[in-house]
């Protein structure tokens, strides 16, 4: 397509994406941060799976749900970024200036960020992904094991085993926690 041609869509195609992003796009925000870690980057990547979806929406197969397909679409997005050189460059200098500014934070500062719900979540977080992304879909997200199987292209068994290895983990991560703030 040349630059001087002009794309136009149906009021009906335009109402049904709002509606879809009005529906689904805060969920995938969500998600998408639980992958990359930044709000904006987040919003950023569930803004590109929209245009995705929306230029290939004749694509679209039916094999199943449309939020699971937005979720795959949100997951494989989150993968490639992670996988670029903007995001390692980035988290680079993010782990050097969080070096930094650690001595500088005042102690109202430290009891917020102590906050047990807010460190259960950077504890997720802070797990490998395979792990990371079951434990959300399965517990924020209410997915079930076979959702989650297809949606990251793995067997249940795969699922249920990734599972309780990220429960593991969360556990023994929470109990050195709890063992460290009582003594």
């Amino acid at each position: 397509m040349s630059a001087d041609q002009q794309v136009t869509y149906s009021e009906d195609d335009l109402l049904l994406f709002g509606q879809l992003m009005d529906k689904y796009g805060e969920m995938l925000i969500r998600l998408s941060y639980t992958y990359v870690r930044d709000r904006q980057v987040s919003e950023d990547i569930v803004q590109d799976v929209f245009l995705k979806a929306y230029e290939k929406r004749n694509n679209f197969k039916g094999n199943s749900s449309y939020k699971t397909y937005l979720y795959r679409l949100t997951i494989n997005r989150c993968y490639d970024y992670l996988r670029s050189w903007s995001y390692k460059n980035t988290v680079l200098s993010d782990k050097i200036f969080e070096f930094l500014k650690i001595s500088d934070q005042n102690t109202e500062a430290k009891v917020i960020y102590d906050d047990d719900r807010t460190q259960i979540g950077k504890e997720i977080l802070a797990l490998p992904v395979k792990y990371r992304e079951v434990i959300v879909l399965f517990y924020y997200k209410d997915c079930g094991i076979d959702e989650i199987s297809n949606l990251l292209d793995c067997t249940p068994n795969t699922v249920k085993t990734r599972l309780r290895r990220g429960r593991e983990k969360l556990k023994g991560k929470l109990m050195g926690l709890e063992r460290g703030i009582w003594e």
